[in-house]
């Protein structure tokens, strides 16, 4: 093993444990009574969020496309503990429903402690093939939906020392095959948020900003989209849902999960040749 190859793991290693000992401490009572907004809360991540802020005694409104799904989740909040679960569908493509659902929210909890935002728009995993129409869609629902929803916020997080949560992605941070709409919507949050992070902190706001970048996570569109596609590990939603929820309640700025996601964006800007290798050659493609 060469003397760079020893400095670099070692750099590593050292990164990762001074990331774990200046990370701030949980406490699960900080959220009894918090008054959330998650989106995308009828399936996967954002389902498993709901669950979590409602044992946790939080007040919840949840929302998404299918009002029925989003029904039978708030009820289910409710026997996990939590204070309040309501509901309210919405669709992201709208131009007025990203803020009506902000105003539901605020009207009916009485104010915001927490917005997540979590939802995304279908996109197949395949070779893009010129169709700038669904890209421009897909912007709509995954990016300025969620400049919408955090303008509308930012008052009432503002005024209750709040957090703005944001669901990314590692396809946000490192770029890779079959995914050229969804990885750009995600690249346009990072670059956003991480603007208003600086801006908010300049202002010396009282609002604090998560952002949540996921590797691939076991949801069930998820693994439909990846299954003979890629051999690369997904990990549990219902674990990736409870790092989010202490990212924000921590008031962090970063979260990566699963762990070496963190390592992947570290090693695409120090040797982008091998990282372009595994990324190419983890996919299973004979054209």
């Amino acid at each position: 093993m060469g003397l760079f190859t020893k400095f670099f793991i070692a750099t590593i290693c050292v990164a990762y444990i001074a990331v774990k000992w200046t990370t701030p401490r949980f406490d699960p009572e900080s959220l009894k009574g918090a008054r959330v907004l998650v989106t995308g809360a009828s399936t996967g991540i954002g389902e498993q969020m709901a669950y979590h802020y409602a044992r946790f005694g939080a007040k919840i409104v949840i929302t998404a496309r299918r009002e029925k799904v989003l029904q039978q989740v708030a009820e289910k909040c409710l026997t996990l503990g939590a204070q309040k679960a309501l509901y309210v569908a919405a669709d992201m493509a709208s131009d007025s429903d990203p803020e009506k659902v902000v105003e539901f929210a605020v009207e009916k909890l009485g104010g915001l402690d927490y917005l997540v935002l979590n939802h995304i728009g279908p996109s197949p995993f395949s070779m893009w093939e010129g169709d700038v129409e669904h890209t421009r869609w897909l912007m709509k629902v995954n990016f300025f939906s969620y400049i919408q929803m955090a303008w509308k916020a930012l008052p009432s997080l503002e005024q209750s020392k709040g957090s703005l949560v944001v669901v990314s992605s590692l396809l946000g941070k490192v770029s890779g095959p079959f995914a050229v709409p969804y990885s750009s919507t995600k690249f346009a949050l990072n670059g956003f948020f991480g603007s208003l992070w600086h801006e908010l902190a300049m202002k010396k706001s009282n609002v604090s900003i998560s952002i949540c970048t996921l590797g691939l996570i076991d949801t069930e569109s998820a693994m439909e989209k990846v299954k003979g596609v890629t051999n690369v590990p997904a990990y549990p939603a219902t674990e990736a849902a409870l790092n989010i929820i202490i990212t924000g309640a921590t008031r962090q700025l970063n979260l990566y999960y699963p762990w070496f996601t963190y390592l992947i964006d570290i090693v695409k800007d120090w040797s982008p040749s091998i990282t372009s290798y595994a990324i190419q050659n983890s996919y299973n493609y004979n054209p």
